[in-house]
């Protein structure tokens, strides 16, 4: 006996026969059909019970269906072909799976030709018009590119105004002005040269060089003032940056964010590292100040502090190298941004470089009529240097990253809006701020870490109210209005601190 195997049941056949050559034995109740060629009505025939469908047989034909008819010879047929031995697919099961497979895997390769032609002709896209051509641009073509890289690049008209208040000798406050506007959108163009060379060298050599001119814009505007002897106003800015991107711009991510989305997570073990390195700065600057505190009577204590500042600063720099290692290679899988699209270079290496170069030298130079007209600034609108430092300088070096961290804070990707804010406070306060005792070490400036009590008394709060926001690896709009709340208080505080109490070396006087 054969046992053939159906779609729903198995189906037996015999070699027996009953009653006449018209009624074959059927065993289990079950017989062999052509799934491919049958309709519901000879499933109905063929699925019948023994005694009925011999009572079928035994019919006149004229009394029996068509269909009936032609299941009962078909079946007749395939007997006598069995006992005749001529029948080829006697020992091959009659299944119609097999039929059905050999579509779906038709289907499916025809799917994949599909889809393999889609991307080869996006691939020959993205050749024409992508990175490939990107190489082959004229160099009016790379100018179009950069002068449309960004929105903010319509205040590029505004720097040879600013130039030209500055030689003309025009007021303070408009050369101010016209010069804190003209860096802005130089501040952009300085990460977006930065961002392009860091894509022709590679990973390790452009995440090294995107961490080192991260905040170039403070950096250069702290090495002017430190030149200038303005050691109250370079101070007010590291610190002031600092404040701005763990208050401001973190603020407004959580902020926008959470209006769209009421509940936004992200990687905590990165964010909590990078504020458990910006307590350690904090730290860096309790230590001067208790330091002080606890030996007034001392005459030393001057030379003291500096020779702490100097340690203090290296031991910073050396933390901060670690933890560049520690970001890029040893825990790199910890600050990587899942679903973030590759770009292809727009602009070739020479000019990346070029571009890198001239916006830095035009950095400098408004930096430099920047800084010279914050004395008369100050005393035309009656604010401290502290307050020009502390709260309106850290907008010129923010601006740009502050709409980048908002835009994809909205688009829900809060791992790389942390990594903008946070990740530029602890730059800051482990790259810029020891870099900057050290150039005064170099140059003969009393630049130190002894910042004034209220200072410091402010960056401990905020990195105490950022460390306890962020641990649980979520945000909300609440969150948000909690830091904005923070930084608002902190500048109404500055905006009527005394100049008097803050001396030449940040010092209480």
């Amino acid at each position: 006996m054969d046992r053939i195997p159906d779609n729903n049941r198995t189906v037996s056949t015999g070699s027996k026969s009953a009653h006449s050559a018209y009624s074959p034995t059927i065993e289990k109740s079950e017989i062999p059909y052509d799934g491919a060629a049958s309709s519901g009505s000879d499933r109905q025939v063929l699925s019948s019970s023994p005694l009925s469908l011999h009572s079928q047989i035994q019919q006149p034909v004229h009394s029996q269906s068509p269909t009936q008819l032609d299941s009962i010879h078909r079946l007749d047929s395939r007997e006598s072909e069995r006992r005749e031995g001529t029948d080829s697919r006697a020992d091959t099961p009659i299944n119609t799976r097999p039929e059905r497979k050999v579509t779906v895997r038709s289907e499916r390769s025809l799917r994949n030709t599909l889809s393999s032609s889609r991307s080869n002709s996006r691939g020959l896209l993205d050749g024409e018009n992508g990175g490939h051509h990107n190489e082959k641009l004229s160099t009016l073509g790379c100018c179009k590119a950069i002068l449309f890289a960004s929105k903010l690049n319509v205040l590029l008209v505004v720097i040879p105004v600013a130039i030209v208040a500055a030689k003309l000798h025009w007021s303070d406050v408009a050369v101010f002005v016209l010069c804190f506007v003209a860096i802005v959108p130089l501040a952009k163009m300085l990460g977006y040269a930065t961002e392009e060379l860091a894509m022709r060298l590679g990973q390790n050599l452009g995440a090294l060089l995107n961490a080192s001119f991260g905040n170039a814009v403070e950096l250069i505007l702290s090495v002017i003032a430190l030149t200038q002897g303005k050691i109250d106003v370079v101070q007010a800015n590291v610190l002031g940056s600092v404040l701005s991107n763990l208050l401001l711009v973190l603020g407004c991510c959580f902020v926008f964010g959470g209006y769209k989305f009421s509940s936004q997570s992200f990687n905590q073990t990165a964010a909590q590292t990078s504020a458990s390195i910006l307590s350690l700065s904090c730290m860096s600057l309790l230590v001067p100040a208790a330091f002080v505190a606890s030996s007034k009577e001392s005459m030393d204590q001057t030379a003291n502090i500096k020779h702490l500042s100097y340690g203090t600063s290296i031991i910073l720099l050396i933390v901060y190298i670690l933890f560049l290692f520690f970001q890029l290679k040893s825990h790199a899988h910890l600050y990587a941004v899942e679903g973030e699209d590759e770009v292809e270079p727009v602009l070739p290496l020479w000019m990346s470089v070029a571009l890198l170069l001239g916006v830095t030298v035009l950095v400098a130079v408004l930096s430099d009529f920047l800084v010279g007209s914050i004395t008369g600034l100050s005393e035309s609108w009656h604010i401290s240097n502290v307050f020009i430092g502390l709260i309106l300088l850290p907008i010129v070096g923010n601006a740009a990253e502050h709409v980048t961290a908002v835009s994809v804070a909205m688009k829900n990707k809060m791992d790389l809006a942390i990594g903008v804010a946070v990740g530029s406070s602890m730059q800051v306060a482990l790259f810029v701020t020891p870099l900057m005792v050290i150039v005064g070490w170099i140059i003969g400036q009393p630049m130190t870490l002894f910042f004034n009590t209220f200072e410091t008394c402010i960056l401990f709060v905020s990195v105490l109210i950022v460390n306890y926001l962020i641990q649980d690896g979520e945000s909300n709009w609440l969150e948000g209005v909690l830091l904005l709340s923070t930084y608002i208080i902190i500048a109404i505080a500055i905006f009527f601190y005394p100049q008097s109490s803050v001396s030449s070396t940040g010092g209480v006087a």
